[in-house]
């Protein structure tokens, strides 16, 4: 093949700016970055027990699990609350409980 007609790629060091890419982008690039390390950091709070006892099904009457009375967004959210607001998730279930007798 001739001279003319390969595709010549270059590689940029590290220590370099991309000359096609802005200093902006390259900042925003950083800061996502950024974010994304620090999210992958976060720890999550496992200081309050999950009322989950493996009987999981929800209630179509009033959308509440079977098992832990709560509902599906208590349950999908429970890994991300703070402690506080598992305890106010836990303080509702008692009567969600009473109710379904």
């Amino acid at each position: 093949m001739s001279e003319d007609k390969q595709t010549k790629t270059r590689s940029i060091p590290a220590s370099r700016p991309d000359p096609g890419v802005s200093a902006g982008a390259d900042e925003e690039r950083a800061a996502r970055r950024a974010r994304r390390r620090a999210r992958a950091r976060q720890q999550l709070d496992t200081s309050v027990p999950s009322p989950c006892i493996t009987v999981c099904q929800i209630d179509p009457k009033d959308d509440t699990c079977i098992g832990c009375s709560r509902n599906i967004d208590e349950i999908r959210d429970w890994p991300i609350l703070s402690a506080d607001e598992k305890r106010a998730v836990l303080a509702l279930l008692p009567e969600r409980r009473i109710s379904k007798i």
